[in-house]
């Protein structure tokens, strides 16, 4: 953050372009939280000096801070209400607005001929961002570090009563970041050189909201991560967030990951999407699975619902084995295929009872595991 003089009143004024507010505040509006523990975490802080507008939000777990240039004609804080100012910047039409505070409570915003006036609190009373002065850091390219956050986080939990699931999980050894997300049911893991300012190594869970704000705020060519034992920050050209880390042991994924399987096969992968998708429109609640069976040259995919009826569909496959069944849920089968850009993938699986493994010509691994056979 920029340090600079503040007046200790805490009035404040300063003039943005409406567009440049917008799109700060938008950047953090998803952080504020629905039903806030406290009720300062319903409003968002503003802070101006050195010709900058600093806006800032937490729910306590994760917290963003946003830079924009501006026109600061007196340094000085509040914190506003986000929805109320959230709704009322959309529906402003005039290309310019003032921000001032008669009083460290009151914000009055002026957008041409209107004049509105809004009740906010005092900084003092908003949570104090934490000191990232002791934390280590690693260099990434942005789009490197958001594919790797994409092509993870989607086998992640979103509410496992294991609460370690329900994150990304970041291990760094010396030069090599790997990322692991799973439920449970699949595993998607990442790995990736990178630059760091030291050779120790660490893991560290970063909670499923943190990685989807995560994915939202990149910027820029470069983004610098801060790691520390219970807290992880990203800085970009013009935000910075910071997360709590999810405390516990992360399960040791090598022991699922099958082992090379002689049965490596080719699937075509749009091919497989197509038909993955019209067969899973048989499938139900009750019945959620697909059946895989390999026979010489061919899969042949086959979904059946009493309620609803069966499908079945083909295509050719490079499998010359005794016929081999086994079933998946086909929705995370999907999933898997739409976080890889190959025209092919390879798809190695060993017996009806052991998980698949999909891997394409990047270092991604994706596991799938198998569903009782029906029949």
């Amino acid at each position: 953050m920029v340090r600079g003089y503040v007046n200790l009143r805490g009035i404040m004024k300063v003039q943005m372009h409406r567009s440049d507010f917008a799109r700060l505040i938008g950047k953090i509006q998803s952080i504020v939280p629905v039903k806030p523990s406290i009720p300062i975490l319903a409003n968002v802080l503003h802070e101006a000096e050195n010709d900058q507008l600093i806006i800032s939000a937490t729910d306590l777990t994760v917290s963003v801070r946003v830079f924009g240039a501006a026109k600061v004609l007196e340094n000085g804080s509040i914190t506003l209400p986000a929805k109320r100012l959230f709704q009322l910047i959309r529906e402003l039409t005039t290309p310019e607005i003032v921000i001032e505070t008669p009083s460290p409570e009151v914000a009055m915003i002026h957008a041409g001929t209107s004049n509105f006036r809004i009740q906010g609190m005092q900084k003092g009373e908003f949570p104090a961002f934490p000191d990232l002065s002791d934390g280590h850091q690693v260099h990434f390219k942005s789009e490197v570090f958001k594919e790797m956050l994409l092509r993870t986080a989607f086998a992640a939990a979103r509410d496992d009563s294991r609460q370690v699931l329900n994150g990304v999980l970041l291990q760094k050894a010396n030069s090599l970041a790997t990322f692991i997300g799973t439920d449970g049911k699949r595993l998607a893991r990442n790995k990736v050189e990178i630059e760091a300012d030291s050779i120790d190594s660490g893991s560290y869970i970063l909670p499923i909201k943190a990685v989807e704000e995560i994915v939202k705020i990149m910027d820029g060519e470069g983004i610098k991560l801060i790691l520390m034992p219970e807290k992880l920050a990203i800085e970009t050209d013009s935000t910075t967030l910071i997360t709590k880390l999810i405390a516990g042991q992360y399960p040791d994924v090598t022991r699922v990951i099958p082992k090379k399987s002689e049965n490596i096969l080719t699937l075509h992968r749009d091919e497989l999407i197509v038909l993955l998708r019209q067969v899973s429109l048989f499938t139900s609640e009750e019945s959620n699975s697909v059946r895989f069976s390999f026979v010489e040259g061919a899969l042949h995919l086959t979904a059946t619902s009493g309620n609803i009826g069966e499908g079945k569909v083909s295509m050719p496959v490079n499998y010359s084995g005794p016929k081999l069944e086994i079933a998946f849920n086909p929705h995370y089968f999907l999933d898997i295929l739409r976080h890889i850009k190959d025209e092919t993938v390879k798809f190695e699986v060993s017996d009806s009872y052991n998980p698949g493994l999909v891997t394409d010509s990047t270092t991604a691994e994706f596991v799938i595991m198998p569903m009782r056979l029906e029949g």
